[in-house]
């Protein structure tokens, strides 16, 4: 009997996205539902009644909620092809401290990029440089964080690529001419067809977050 995967994303979704890279690496066929999260499905508050949050991976009926366990889950569900996390512990713990660095850091210093202005701004900007610094240190010559391959703290960050126009926008500034190894490696990510299918175009991140702020009353 082959697998049901259905996924509950939103399109802009630098989590769901994440998801959608894993599941193309694996290989694995999936039914995209597209979600509204200002109206937000029974079946998203049914799957994931905690947090009601994007993505969730439904496999067989069963739901796997937050993005980085989904990733995860996916990994060792569908592990004949190609591995994400690597074998040695000690590797797999590494990766999974960078791609936690990631959730803790990127996401907020960059909403604060479009949500904040002067001051807080300003020190979000600095702290967000410094934090792809620090990845851009960790990913040294290696052609990907996970060395020769795509692996788990690839698919985790890439994503946030189609949201840095936004921010650079939004906060005036250039992350190409202060990080510039890792916008190569986000351009050499973007060769990969699991990657360049789950993407977003860029500017349309950046329209989206003109809306948001505009239903914000964000000036």
């Amino acid at each position: 009997m082959a697998d049901e995967v259905i996924l509950l994303d939103f399109w802009a979704s630098p989590f769901g996205m994440r998801v959608r890279i894993a599941l193309e690496e694996k290989g694995v066929k999936y039914e995209y539902r597209e979600q509204d999260l200002r109206n937000k499905s029974s079946l998203l508050l049914q799957m994931n009644p905690v947090h009601k949050k994007i993505p969730v991976l439904i496999h067989n009926g069963k739901p796997v909620s937050e993005s980085l366990i989904v990733v995860q889950y996916v990994d060792e569900v569908w592990k004949d092809k190609g591995p994400l996390l690597p074998s040695d512990p000690y590797e797999r713990a590494q990766a999974r401290f960078w791609a936690d660095f990631v959730d803790m850091k990127i996401y907020g210093l960059g909403s604060k990029t479009w949500q904040t202005k002067g001051e807080e701004q300003e020190a979000a900007k600095k702290e967000l440089i410094e934090c792809l610094k620090l990845l851009e240190k960790e990913l040294g010559d290696k052609p990907y964080f996970g060395g020769e391959t795509l692996g788990y703290v690839d698919v985790t960050l890439v994503p946030f690529y189609t949201w840095f126009y936004a921010y650079e926008k939004e906060g005036n500034f250039s992350i190409e001419t202060e990080c510039p190894k890792l916008i190569e490696w986000a351009n050499r990510c973007l060769q990969k067809e699991s990657v360049s299918k789950s993407l977003v175009d860029r500017e349309k991140v950046y329209g989206f977050i003109l809306e948001l702020k505009k239903r914000r009353g964000i000036e």
